[in-house]
């Protein structure tokens, strides 16, 4: 059962909480549908800025966007101007009321969408992606983490190859301890020979009982 599910949502409300944080009846769909456009608008546009996590809690009268981002630097802009900015063109895309609320992630290699990100940069630059898959586990597996599993698959050694999967693990990635706090994420790199699609597992240890 652990291969066959999300790994992150086989554990909601054991390890992990929820992204988007509201309740609605009627209105379920719609603000579904906007909370992935929020994410996807957000990410397109302040992809330099390393995010972590995109967090949306819903009241009767504004929407709250938390980012948790590597580099809130780049977010925020001289002055607070790209910030602004940003609440803005969201307010305008939602046709709500934005606080839009930013946090440090202070290490990025405990991060498994910043990883995968990682990754598929690496890849657009034509590394070789073996190196690239062992030179990530290695530097992530060395700030302590109990286990990191990275996966490529697609036409991996260019256009003269045919496609196939790449894996590499170090430590140990439990698939069904619910008390596993993992981190996953998937990403995609499109290159000019074929699509390339990246998973990233990060296992940080187990969560006490309470």
């Amino acid at each position: 059962m652990g291969q066959k599910t999300h790994p992150v949502g086989f554990r909601l409300s054991v390890t992990r909480k929820w992204l988007s944080v509201w309740f609605s009846d009627k209105d379920y769909r719609k603000n579904l549908l906007q909370d992935a456009g929020i994410r996807k608008f957000v990410r397109e546009r302040a992809q330099a800025a390393g995010i972590h996590r995109a967090i949306i809690e819903r009241s009767l009268s504004k929407i709250k966007v938390t980012l948790i981002v590597a580099r809130p630097g780049v977010i925020i802009g001289r002055g607070g101007s790209n910030l602004q900015i940003l609440r803005d063109d969201l307010r305008r895309l939602t046709g709500s009321p934005v606080d839009l609320v930013i946090e440090d992630f202070k290490t990025p290699e405990l991060s498994a969408q910043l990883v995968a990100e990682d990754v598929v940069r690496q890849i657009k630059q034509r590394l070789p992606v073996r190196r690239i898959m062992s030179a990530t586990t290695e530097r992530v597996y060395g700030r302590g983490v109990k286990g990191v599993k990275i996966i490529c698959s697609g036409v991996l050694s260019g256009p003269s190859s045919i496609s196939r999967s790449e894996k590499k693990v170090l430590g140990s990635i439990p698939a069904q301890t619910l008390r596993a706090n993992i981190d996953f994420a998937r990403a995609t790199v499109f290159t000019t020979y074929g699509t390339i699609g990246v998973k990233v597992w990060i296992y940080l240890g187990e969560v006490e009982k309470s």
